[in-house]
């Protein structure tokens, strides 16, 4: 092939990528409006401009400008992802949670490039970002990939993102990978009122949530958006546990949550009870911050998970088979169900539970009345302070306490109105 015609191909590859670009930000600004979300002109101006594909490589146009993310790296004995191209949406959601970037100095921790591209023309000439992974193997694609798009005033480093960029000060620090706490060097390295955007895991519930930093506490800007990323690898990394129930099926509960699950060996062979709440919920409307609610409000919370053959074989038949929020007390275990239509043509549907186990159905009832406490206070979102480990709980306010190893968090709720 000429060089003309490598010209020619390169020019014709960039065009269609321009279509598909613009398509794929169409389609994240319609789908950020269905959740409430405004796209910020600077948000929305960087995703036009970025050639995500160039931080794809291998990856086709169609899966560059897809919504979905692009496996970067998987561990080669287990196969589980490492490394992700994050979802353009996640993406989106997270910028918008930062704020107005211009000028300002970041640090993004969990690299891939395309981010740190997109970041750098957020914050303009006048600011600057740093990227940082603990992976020889992703730092050095980001550095290729920046090079070939162009954004060689991003800064790379390699390194632990536990302990952040020693000797720095960022206005903003963005973590790209799923959190259990809230590092040290993260607030020290945080200016006074800068923003921390995270995807921090509580109780096994994975949301991103954009935090303030007011002197040594952190305090939660907006509310939090459902969200999910590979695990932080390196000094930070905390893992959950699995605890079957069935072949198929089983709970699993983060590393902080101690429940006694020795007596639920045969729970889901029992006979099922079910509750339904009466309180209804359109086709796409967003409920995911009733997951915090039940996890802040029932004993016993533990997330519920099935392989598909679970719920082909009837043997549950949860909300969503990757984690439904869930109870587990007296030998019994209750669950949101999967919400049935309430009409032909599927569009309003209602939320109900099932349960299995000597007290089923106080089960069922129990947790199906807060749903509608939820519902009663007008489908609130939480909101989240972060304290220093050492808070006493005695100077903490109402909420549900969870005491991490740097951190003391605290998720607390709106009164309803009168």
């Amino acid at each position: 092939m000429t060089t003309s015609d490598m010209a020619s191909d390169s020019a014709e590859t960039g065009k269609q990528a321009a279509v598909l670009r613009d398509a794929m930000v169409d389609q994240i600004i319609a789908g950020q409006e269905q959740l409430g979300i405004t796209v910020p002109p600077a948000v929305e101006a960087a995703l036009r401009k970025v050639p995500r594909h160039l931080f794809t490589p291998g990856a086709s146009l169609e899966a560059a400008y897809g919504s979905d993310s692009v496996v970067a790296k998987r561990d080669a004995d287990r196969g589980i992802m490492l490394s992700t191209v994050s979802a353009p949406p996640t993406i989106a959601m997270m910028l918008s949670q930062a704020g107005d970037l211009s000028g300002k100095r970041v640090l993004e921790i969990g690299s891939g490039g395309y981010q740190a591209s997109l970041l750098s023309e957020m914050v303009g000439s006048t600011g600057s970002v740093t990227t940082m992974d603990i992976d020889s193997d992703v730092i050095d694609r980001a550095k290729a990939c920046l090079a070939a798009a162009g954004y060689d005033d991003v800064q790379v480093m390699q390194g632990d993102g536990e302990y952040g960029a020693a000797g720095s000060v960022f206005d903003a620090i963005i973590v790209t990978a799923g959190t259990w706490d809230i590092a040290p060097a993260w607030l020290s390295q945080l200016a006074d009122g800068g923003r921390l955007v995270l995807p921090l895991r509580t109780l096994g519930l994975t949301r991103s949530w954009a935090l303030d930093r007011r002197g040594p506490l952190l305090e939660s800007h907006g509310r939090p958006l459902m969200c999910g990323f590979v695990p932080m690898q390196g000094s930070g990394q905390h893992q959950g546990h699995a605890v079957p129930l069935h072949d198929k099926a089983g709970l699993w509960l983060d590393e902080d949550q101690h429940l006694d699950t020795t007596t639920l060996d045969e729970v889901l062979s029992t006979p099922r009870a079910e509750a339904w709440s009466g309180v209804t919920v359109g086709k796409r409307q967003p409920f995911h911050d009733q997951d915090l609610w039940l996890a802040t409000h029932l004993h016993g919370f533990a997330l519920l998970t099935a392989k598909q053959e679970a719920l082909d074989a009837g043997v549950v038949a949860p909300s969503w088979r990757l984690g439904t929020p869930a109870t587990i007390s007296r030998q019994t275990l209750a669950y949101r169900a999967k919400l049935r239509p309430l009409d032909r043509e599927r569009t309003t549907f209602e939320f109900g539970v099932y349960a299995h186990g000597p007290t089923a159905a106080e089960a069922a009832e129990t947790f199906a009345e807060q749903i509608r406490q939820w519902d009663q206070h007008g489908r609130p979102a939480p909101s989240m302070t972060v304290y220093p480990a050492e808070t006493p709980d005695t100077g903490l306010p109402a909420g549900l306490v969870l005491h991490k190893r740097h951190t003391t968090i605290v998720l607390h709720w709106p009164q309803p109105a009168q």
